[in-house]
């Protein structure tokens, strides 16, 4: 009898201690993917192990990021708008990170990916060990070939002959693979203390790179074509409840021909194949690291958070475009073939080709235009989260507005941290956004006041159910956002003073004010 008590005793003191135990945070981005790329919500490319983590976290409907991949990274890095994050070269001392902030209150900080943040790979030039991270693999760039990229890199050091002296080498296998093994390196050396991993893919940008056998995994599957398959993801974004049964499907791009006209029809196919193919290996990465985590017996006070950096990309890679992303040959001394060319199909190292309009149209249903645009094609993203230890609501939606840059102050409540006022000896802005860990327990979440938009070719402010959106030099547009979601009936004209006011309130937050 009295060894039960004992045994009672230590059994609830371990659970007390692990209640108190800081979370785990691990953050995955993807690059370039359309709000309804992934199956959880809506898309036909498999994706088991970001749906497993939907179906038993959160799954955000009204999360919002910034329209181009370096502007979400600085305001996910600092919680700030990227206009006050990174105003130069690198990110600016007046901000602290996510790392820096962690690595002081006791984590192990890793990251596995592209920095884009600082196109230098060594020391005090700003790349992440820099700025917070105890250890880095990657690039300091912003794309890269799959199968050698530029600059690749270990806590500083140029690891490029990693690549290039392994045939098989293939670069989102290679984040997967070195995110997993610092995880369990670090629960080697102290099992007993948090850990922050960054995970960063290049996944889905440009170029369209995979192995063979793996796009043959997608052959067939996009044979109905773009007008189809947005219908068909439609449908299912509906039943899913990621959109309201009344929502209408934004046109198909005035550059878009109709599936039944399109000239290339094979070639479109495989663009859309190899696209698939690098989600689909992206999610089998996420899963390895799911899988140490459960073998590790952490998973289930891990806070992992998965999310996309903008919309899907329309971009059509041309055959002139050079940049240090583009190798002048491939690693066998074969001649390189960029360029979006029908008569050479996408896939394999010599070629360098993009997924182009129609796919991205298809990727961002059911918004309108995409990547650098500050429409809702541009910006939305999704957002999944799971902590078992955390997260009572599993596997439900949760529609509260968001934006990047609430998640630096979610994550430090999570983690009982303190935002700074100093740091490194100075002063450090406040950060912008608000917590939403609220939505974890099932509470409300306060609204956002505004989220502002600028970068590329768009301009925007939210406010409530207020959208005021513009392309490039274009004239402002306004939306209700609760009842035109797709931003297909612009009420500028009918609402002048509505206008009028958020037009000022973005003017005076881009002035600074």
């Amino acid at each position: 009898m009295m060894l039960r008590h004992y045994l009672l005793f230590f059994f609830f003191l371990s659970v007390t201690a692990a209640a108190a135990r800081k979370p785990n945070i691990v953050v995955i981005i993807a690059d370039d993917m359309g709000f309804s790329d992934i199956g959880c919500y809506g898309g036909e490319i498999p994706t088991p192990n970001i749906d497993t983590l939907a179906s038993g976290g959160l799954r955000f409907t009204n999360y919002y990021v910034n329209n181009m991949c370096l502007v979400t990274r600085a305001s996910l890095m600092t919680g700030q708008y990227s206009k006050t994050a990174k105003p130069g070269a690198t990110l600016s001392k007046k901000c602290v990170t996510l790392p820096e902030i962690f690595r002081q209150a006791g984590y192990t900080t890793l990251m596995a990916g592209k920095w884009h943040l600082g196109n230098h790979a060594r020391a005090g030039a700003g790349s992440p060990n820099d700025r917070g991270f105890d250890h880095w693999y990657g690039i300091p760039g912003g794309a890269a070939s799959f199968f050698d990229p530029d600059l690749l890199t270990r806590d500083g050091k140029d690891i490029s002959h990693e690549a290039r002296n392994d045939p098989e080498y293939y670069f989102t296998d290679a984040l997967s693979n070195e995110a997993t093994a610092m995880v369990n390196r670090t629960l080697n050396q102290d099992p007993e203390r948090p850990f922050f991993l960054y995970l960063a893919y290049t996944a889905a940008h440009w170029p369209l790179h995979a192995h063979e056998e793996d796009i043959a995994k997608h052959k067939g599957k996009f044979t109905k074509g773009w007008d189809t398959l947005r219908k068909e993801r439609m449908k299912r974004m509906q039943s899913l409840g990621i959109l309201p049964p009344d929502c209408r499907m934004s046109p198909r791009h005035a550059r878009i021909p109709a599936w039944k006209n399109e000239k290339h029809k094979l070639w479109q196919e495989r663009r859309m194949e190899v696209y698939a193919a690098q989600v689909a290996v992206m999610d089998e990465g996420i899963g390895k690291i799911m899988n140490l985590l459960r073998k590790r017996r952490v998973f289930d006070n891990t806070l992992i958070l998965y999310m996309h950096d903008n919309g899907a990309c329309h971009v059509e890679y041309g055959a002139q475009r050079k940049g240090p992303y583009l190798p002048g040959k491939t690693r066998d001394g074969r001649a390189m073939i960029p360029g979006n060319r029908p008569d050479i199909m996408p896939g394999p190292e010599h070629t360098y080709q993009s997924v182009g309009y129609g796919w991205a149209n298809l990727g961002n249903t059911p918004f309108r235009l995409f990547k650098q645009h500050d429409h809702e094609g541009g910006t939305r993203s999704p957002l999944v989260v799971h902590w078992p230890a955390g997260i009572s609501r599993k596997g439900t939606l949760e529609k509260a507005v968001c934006h990047v840059t609430d998640l630096m102050p979610t994550l430090l409540e999570t983690a009982g941290i303190h935002y700074p006022e100093r740091f490194a000896k100075q002063d450090i802005l406040p950060h912008a956004g608000r917590s939403f860990a609220g939505a974890f327990a099932g509470k409300p979440v306060a609204d956002r006041t505004s989220i502002f938009w600028k970068h590329a070719r768009g301009r925007a402010i939210r406010s409530g159910k207020w959208k005021l959106v513009a392309q490039s030099k274009g004239k402002w547009e306004l939306y209700d956002l609760d009842h035109d979601p797709t931003e297909l009936n612009n009420i500028a004209g009918e609402n002048p003073e509505k206008v009028s006011s958020l037009r000022k309130k973005w003017e005076s937050w881009q002035k600074g004010h």
